[in-house]
């Protein structure tokens, strides 16, 4: 059980570095994806996708288990270790967790530099004013009637007929 946890933290911190490095050049992806497709369906210069890098979850499971496959197999073949099969499960949780963790991390540095912040702030100074415009012209638009209403009960109002009178006209009631 213990090395199972030992397993599981270093494998937190493997997709740590996985995903951090990743992030920041995705040139082995670029490369194997030059290989495999051809010059239109090959991906753009300005995107920033990798193995585990802005991956849905289910490609990153499958990256990360043929990585953990890759290595077992290299582990069986040259040396004699064969206990690495009752930790792989442990290793491949560890590892996308890692991944998630440092997405967080990415994430959250980049959402806190100073344009992102001043961006925040400017959309949310637009939404106060939005709405306080909304507020304005509604109670501007309240006042009207209002003062059209003190002019109008001065003149002769019609009288509106009322609902009961209005359902006998289209004949739904007798």
């Amino acid at each position: 059980m213990t090395l199972e946890i030992i397993v599981f933290i270093l494998s937190i911190l493997l997709g740590i570095v996985l995903y951090w490095r990743e992030s920041k050049s995705n040139a082995v992806y670029r490369f194997i994806n030059k290989l495999t497709h051809n010059d239109e369906l090959q991906m753009k210069p300005d995107n920033r996708k990798g193995f585990l890098h802005l991956q849905p979850f289910l490609m990153r499971l499958v990256y990360v288990s043929l990585l953990f496959i890759v290595g077992a197999i290299i582990l069986q073949f040259v040396t004699p270790i064969q206990a690495f099969v009752r930790d792989f499960v442990s290793a491949i949780v560890g590892t996308l967790v890692g991944t998630y963790i440092a997405s967080a991390f990415l994430f959250a540095r980049d959402s806190t530099k100073k344009e992102n912040l001043e961006k925040v702030f400017d959309k949310g100074k637009e939404m106060v004013q939005d709405f306080t415009e909304d507020v304005k012209e509604s109670f501007e638009s309240k006042e009207q009637p209002i003062s059209k209403t003190k002019e109008t009960s001065t003149q002769e109002v019609p009288k509106k007929k009322s609902a009961r009178d209005r359902f006998k006209d289209k004949g739904m009631i007798k």
